[in-house]
């Protein structure tokens, strides 16, 4: 019988020590996501406290940087668990992409390459593309410029990747809040990024992500929904739908 509550007494004891390294653990593991999210989101605020410019690309590069910040910092105040503050890091460095690009545009060393995103795959631009979708012309490429001064660091938009690299105008957004393309943005994703423009518009990166940014049944040496050629963009339909569908562009972006 002694022996019976000696064993149940270890049994215990061990139980609650190694409840307690758990603990310990957990709490050292939320320290330091802790710790992370908060370096780079100082990182981030020193960069949008000290660089200014007028050129319309890096002022619209920083003011992407500073909505990132705030949102950064707020979610830094409300995080609790690892997952949260690896969020707070991603918003962070996402900032800091801007950041990076606002420099570019001054012309000004971009300094040291960050951590990869993790929405990251769709690669970059590698030449200048210039397109009219429904009358409407749009621009992109890898370089800053007044006619394209908007940055995109990169990455899966609801589904489809899209290459970082500077764009005419942010046609990305509305899929970005909504969770899905709409008619118009999808239209210039389509124009932009067709197979006719070949390879060489794209790095390796974008090549790969392409595969994964659509989904099954979606050709990747097409580059469009089954039943789309290159000709329509989509679909099949025609302007008149597309007027049905969503006004003009004037009015989506």
């Amino acid at each position: 019988m002694g022996t019976w509550i000696v064993l149940a007494v270890l049994l215990v004891a061990a139980v609650a020590a190694a409840a307690a390294y758990a603990a310990r653990r957990r709490k050292r593991e939320l320290a330091d996501a802790r710790e992370d999210a908060l370096r780079w989101y100082e990182r981030l605020g020193g960069q949008v406290m000290n660089l200014s410019g007028d050129a319309p690309a890096a002022r619209q590069a920083l003011a992407d940087a500073g909505e990132r910040y705030t949102a950064a910092g707020a979610q830094l105040e409300r995080s609790t668990s690892v997952k949260q503050y690896e969020l707070v890091r991603e918003t962070a460095l996402e900032g800091l992409a801007y950041a990076r690009a606002a420099r570019v545009a001054l012309g000004i060393d971009p300094g040291p390459d960050l951590p990869p995103l993790a929405g990251a795959g769709a690669g970059q631009l590698t030449r200048e593309r210039e397109v009219d979708v429904q009358g409407h012309r749009f621009r992109a490429g890898p370089q800053p410029g007044d006619a394209t001064p908007y940055y995109y660091p990169g990455g899966q938009v609801a589904g489809k990747g899209v290459p970082a690299g500077w764009y005419s105008e942010p046609w990305w957004k509305t899929a970005l809040v909504a969770g899905a393309w709409g008619v118009g943005s999808l239209l210039v994703f389509d124009a932009l990024f067709s197979p006719s423009w070949g390879d060489a518009g794209y790095d390796a990166g974008y090549n790969a992500g392409f595969d994964q940014g659509y989904d099954a049944g979606t050709d990747a040496d097409q580059g469009y929904d089954a039943g789309t050629d290159a000709d329509q963009s989509y679909d099949g339909g025609d302007s008149a739908d597309f007027g049905d569908a969503g006004g003009d562009f004037g009015g989506d972006f």
